[in-house]
């Protein structure tokens, strides 16, 4: 049988990732939240995050092209996984409730911070990719459980018709507004009364 009758078949094989390169990059990320933590933005420079980490300059600049991206890494690290709303009690019971958990994430400092520092945006087109997939990331944080809550047909149906985006305002807004003009956080019983006139202005324009 000549070998042009023989029919092989390729098993494609998975692509394996180089783990000296998955350390240098996790060791990049540890110093700069480290760094991030203890001093700033501010502390966070390239020859900090390589004095920190070990790491020469060139693997840096292999990982993260430009410092933006190296720092919306980072922030990524520091921004908690999102999770649903909670699912018992009436719907003033579980906005209060929700309410209550993001304002605990609110007030983390490094949040707020990524918040300020996004604010600053970029002009680089690989830097606007980074800081839009952060600024995603931070939405989907305090958003979608909001929007999972309100957006539940048996909630909706209690509250009316209304604009989603307004809604998300009116609910987050007075929690970050604080925290933005360096007042003090507000407590339990000022987002018991956020979440008492969100339902009083749902009902009365309701017909």
């Amino acid at each position: 049988m000549s070998d042009n009758s023989k029919t092989t078949t390729k098993t494609e094989e998975p692509v394996s990732v180089d783990p000296r390169r998955q350390r240098s990059r996790a060791r990049l990320l540890d110093a700069t939240t480290e760094l991030l933590l203890s001093g700033g933005i501010d502390a966070v420079t390239i020859d900090a995050v390589t004095r920190v980490s070990g790491v020469a300059r060139t693997t840096l600049y292999r990982h993260f092209p430009s410092s933006t991206e190296l720092l919306a890494a980072a922030f990524e690290r520091l921004i908690p996984p999102v999770s649903p709303p909670p699912d018992i009690g009436s719907l003033r019971d579980r906005l209060v409730a929700l309410l209550t958990r993001q304002a605990a994430l609110i007030d983390d400092v490094p949040v707020m911070t990524t918040i300020a520092w996004l604010a600053l945006g970029a002009t680089d087109p690989r830097q606007i990719e980074a800081i839009a997939a952060l600024r995603n990331r931070i939405i989907q944080q305090y958003r979608a459980p909001l929007d999972q809550l309100l957006g539940d047909p048996a909630n909706r149906a209690e509250l009316g018709d209304f604009d989603d985006a307004l809604a998300v305002n009116q609910l987050i807004g007075p929690i970050v507004f604080p925290r933005i003009a360096g007042l003090p956080s507000l407590d339990a019983p000022a987002y018991a009364q956020i979440v008492d006139d969100f339902l009083a202005a749902r009902r009365s324009s309701r017909p």
